[in-house]
């Protein structure tokens, strides 16, 4: 199995990926249990005097004016914990649950927070055994961390609470910890505190959203060579030269992924044949410069996401000159932001291929297709709800797109005036992208069918066209022919493009796409 090395500097995207999606194994380096030691003496020591220490002996948020006398700190630790793990609506996925667990360790490991070593071990040992917290859909405002979500966690930890065994089962955590030889955590100064203030949860969804919407651009870029192809539509808006003079990276990487796809075609510059056209429709001709801004929203967004990967995010936080300091690192706007970016992105993607689709069904504008791409117009409707399947995945990735980081509502007394949403902004984003995976895939499905209809005209679709359809029938998804229950087709398309099949089979005839 695949281990993961916890050090003092951060982790990286593929280690979230591994142990969030892949079970990847959890180990502290040497250099991390000598910070979390070194950082720890410095937490006992000021604990041990009078003078009060916010987040080692006062209260929290509005109540950090109260000194906390030292016979009432473990159980002030416990208290916090229980109280914010107040988290509600439908369980988030494990693999969510596995990337917060994963990412509050990184921070912790980072030697900032003061926490000791065997609670670091702990949590490690929590994700080696496959146990994964029920943590809840709602609890997060994005500022002084994903709390409830973090709560959840921290409440497993220590024994509490409910989780999910590696078989699947949810039982007692407590009951689990102990299946597996885990001793519930004693909480100690500052340490209830360290494992909720983070912005782990929103930093996980967005490492995890930007993995697969990577895969989504690919993907998109190939549907939209489909469409062009299928509509008869020119090449030559690809060319590099034309992306040269408006030097948009994502768009000319785009652009010639389209090309290299579209290499071979005998369906591509049929402009001035029997229906004369001076240029293809927007939703063809600007595939490019719709993808690539996308594409270069991406890549903004992963810098964010590499600058929080390298945090250490905690309130307060030990410095290496002894101090313990206050801060705002766990306001979560810069991802937040991001996040809400990416949906704004996702739903342009997705409405501009819906927009393809509907011209490869409309007769008027397909250029020689038939109604709906229907065997025999009439007596069967083809693709027609399909498209309307899509037209309602698009509607609801507009609504999705709306900004969740222009929102704040005040919190804890007013001490917490200001919060980021993005863990709001976190969950939508996950719907989006999974929306947009069925969208590009209706595409896919629809354009496969025109360019079949082609060859069946006598044109010869391009080769990386004809790998596409070949290893799309051989997953198990039909062509062209008369109606029959067509959800376990699209549902088919889905699962070819989410897996990565698509790009997997355009890539030997075309070569890595960027």
């Amino acid at each position: 199995m695949h281990t993961v090395v916890v050090g003092t500097s951060g982790t990286t995207a593929a280690d979230v990926i591994a142990v969030a999606r892949g079970n990847a194994r959890v180990e502290l380096s040497a250099g991390a249990l000598a910070a979390l030691a070194a950082a720890r003496e410095i937490v006992d020591a000021l604990a041990a005097k009078p003078e009060p220490v916010y987040g080692v002996s006062t209260g929290f948020g509005a109540l950090a004016s109260r000194h906390i006398s030292p016979e009432l700190r473990a159980q002030l630790q416990r208290n916090i914990v229980r109280s914010h793990a107040a988290g509600m609506g439908p369980r988030v996925e494990r693999e969510v649950v596995r990337a917060l667990m994963f990412l509050r360790l990184k921070t912790v490991a980072s030697g900032h927070t003061g926490v000791r070593p065997e609670v670091a071990r702990t949590m490690a040992d929590v994700l080696n055994a496959g146990i994964t917290p029920v943590v809840h859909e709602y609890g997060s405002l994005g500022c002084s961390g994903d709390l409830a979500p973090l709560s959840h966690c921290a409440l497993t930890l220590m024994g509490e609470g409910d989780a999910e065994g590696p078989d699947g089962t949810v039982a007692p955590a407590g009951e689990l910890l102990a299946a597996h030889g885990i001793a519930p955590v004693e909480l100690r100064e500052k340490e209830g505190l360290a494992l909720l203030n983070g912005t782990d949860g929103m930093l996980g969804m967005l490492v995890m959203a930007l993995a697969d919407l990577e895969t989504l651009y690919k993907s998109a870029d190939v549907t939209a060579a489909l469409s062009l192809e299928a509509l008869l539509g020119t090449e030559k808006v690809l060319a590099p030269e034309l992306h040269a003079i408006r030097p948009h990276p994502g768009q000319a990487a785009s652009a010639a992924n389209m090309l290299r796809v579209l290499a071979g075609s005998g369906l591509t510059g049929h402009h001035q044949d029997d229906a004369p056209r001076v240029q293809d429709a927007y939703s063809v001709r600007c595939a490019p410069q719709v993808a690539g801004a996308g594409r270069d929203t991406l890549a903004h967004a992963r810098l964010v996401a590499e600058r929080e990967l390298a945090s250490a995010v905690d309130n307060p936080v030990v410095l290496p000159d002894g101090r313990v300091e206050s801060n705002g690192n766990f306001h979560g706007a810069p991802v937040a932001y991001v996040l809400d970016f990416l949906a704004i992105a996702a739903a342009d993607l997705g409405s501009i291929a819906e927009r393809r689709t509907d011209r490869l069904l409309d007769k008027n504008r397909s250029h020689g297709l038939p109604p709906f791409l229907a065997d025999d117009a009439g007596v069967d409707s083809g693709l027609m709800i399909a498209q309307y399947t899509q037209a309602a995945l698009v509607s609801e990735m507009k609504r999705l797109a709306v900004p969740a980081s222009a929102d704040s509502i005040p919190s804890s007394a007013m001490q917490e005036d200001h919060v980021s949403m993005g863990w709001s902004a976190a969950r939508k984003l996950r719907t989006s992208v999974g929306n947009l995976a069925r969208i590009v895939a209706v595409e896919l499905y629809a354009a496969t069918r025109g360019v079949e209809l082609r060859a069946a005209q006598g044109l010869t679709p391009a080769p990386a066209s004809q790998a596409v359809i070949s290893a799309l029938r051989a997953a198990g998804v039909r062509g062209a022919g008369p109606d029959r229950f067509l959800a376990p087709d699209l549902a088919g398309a889905e699962a070819f493009v989410r897996s990565g099949a698509l790009v997997a089979a355009v890539e030997p005839v075309t070569g890595p796409l960027a």
